[in-house]
């Protein structure tokens, strides 16, 4: 194949193509990033999360509304700009050997995907020594919560505890129990199970066996197990989580998905006449953090 601009456009066409094919056929595959995460579309640099402080409830109209405002948190995000570039040899065009470089067309339109799930994942350990909202960890003991005016008590998502049933139960009731303002139960429910690929045994035994010991299994659905192979490195850590909500207990902000493949594939580019050599990429702007600490229970598994 002669190798000129002609020739370049139709590889190019081609690689466009099945880049959108491949995030078409991507969309169809569930990631754990819109299970996780809150997904927050976003058109500047950072966006602020004050109104994560108020979880407001109903109460009875009696005289004027009480008006739920911001709290003074500061708490943001902060975009990340990120990217993924391949280079194709001119040689690979000139022999058509294209066929060779379709996987790796195929593999950056994945990776899009894979870049959320791996950022979104990545919190949940970092959660024991990462602030919130209300700068205290993610995942802590001692998170301030205003029971009714002027009286704030400490309240806990954090343990040591190691997954078995018992301590699944005990950390599953205690989410239940979790309240608000004015000691007011907040409904929530753990809605799954999240853990390293380490305790995918142990938690499909509490989640998914009909007995354990002989005994009826009585958290059997109670939760559904999420295996999170991002956590491989964290083997003992397991967390709760209610994801049954619009406001998740972490966010996904993204200013710009890394949809578009873009090209420098000109004949007299840099790369080509340096190093013939063309080359294809994606960009992304984005960035994750934390949400409703309330919503989560994290444990280092580090106990008994």
């Amino acid at each position: 194949m002669i190798v000129n601009a002609e020739s370049l456009r139709a590889a190019s066409k081609s690689f466009r193509a099945l880049f959108a094919e491949s995030l078409s056929s991507m969309a169809k595959t569930a990631m754990l990033y819109s299970l996780l995460a809150m997904v927050v579309p976003s058109n500047a640099p950072s966006e602020d999360y004050s109104w994560l402080g108020e979880l407001p409830q109903m109460r009875e109209w009696l005289g004027d509304r009480v008006v739920h405002g911001l709290k003074a948190h500061g708490y943001s995000i902060q975009k990340k700009d990120w990217e993924l570039t391949i280079g194709v040899s001119r040689d690979e065009v000139q022999f058509d050997r294209l066929g060779l470089v379709k996987p790796r067309i195929t593999e950056m339109a994945r990776q899009g995907g894979v870049h959320y799930d791996k950022m979104v994942c990545e919190l949940l350990p970092a959660g024991f020594t990462t602030a919130c909202y209300d700068r205290q960890y993610f995942f802590d003991d001692d998170h301030p919560v205003e029971t009714r005016p002027g009286v704030v008590v400490s309240q806990s998502n954090k343990s040591v505890l190691a997954l078995n049933a018992t301590n699944y139960e005990t950390l599953y009731n205690a989410m239940m129990a979790r309240t608000g303002e004015h000691g007011r139960p907040l409904g929530i429910t753990p809605t799954h199970l999240v853990v390293p690929p380490q305790l995918r045994s142990a938690g499909k035994l509490i989640v998914e066996a009909d007995t354990i010991g002989g005994n009826t299994n009585i958290n059997k659905g109670s939760a559904q197990l999420v295996i999170a192979s991002w956590l491989a490195g964290h083997p003992t850590k397991w967390f709760l989580l209610d994801l049954s909500r619009e406001v998740k207990p972490l966010v996904l902000q993204v200013v710009k998905a890394p949809d578009k493949l873009v090209a420098m594939d000109g004949t007299t580019d840099e790369s080509a006449f340096t190093r013939k050599e063309f080359r294809y990429g994606v960009d992304g702007q984005d960035n994750a953090g934390y949400g409703l600490w309330q919503l989560a229970y994290g444990s280092t598994g580090a106990g008994s």
